[in-house]
């Protein structure tokens, strides 16, 4: 599943809204914002191990594979080449639709360059 969503939109609240949704993947890789005993609960019960490193407020040491999580700066510097489009970076198109489009061709000149 795919969703977009407005900027503003905590973490937390996109992550409620992807529980039903979740793969069947061994693990998921996310960054200190997804950090919530509730998200982590919402993986166990799927059966997918969280590599997602600790809210710096967390009381409890949790522990979690720091050479996985660093293969998740490859989808920051995709997000930052995407970014790098204007029209992405600024949301020109009105529509949801019309910028997934625009993100799509983006990622796929990208991709090819």
């Amino acid at each position: 599943m795919l969703m977009l969503s407005e900027g503003q939109m905590s973490d937390h609240t996109g992550a409620k809204l992807l529980y039903p949704h979740l793969p069947g993947a061994s693990m998921l890789i996310a960054d200190k914002g997804y950090d919530s005993d509730e998200f982590r609960n919402a993986l166990a019960a799927k059966g997918i191990k969280p590599c997602i490193p600790p809210m710096l407020n967390r009381r409890e040491d949790i522990h979690y594979d720091k050479d996985v999580y660093r293969t998740r700066g490859r989808i920051e510097i995709m997000f930052g080449r995407l970014k790098g489009w204007r029209r992405i970076a600024t949301r020109y198109d009105r529509s949801a639709h019309t910028f997934f489009s625009a993100i799509c061709i983006a990622a796929t000149v990208i991709f090819w360059l």
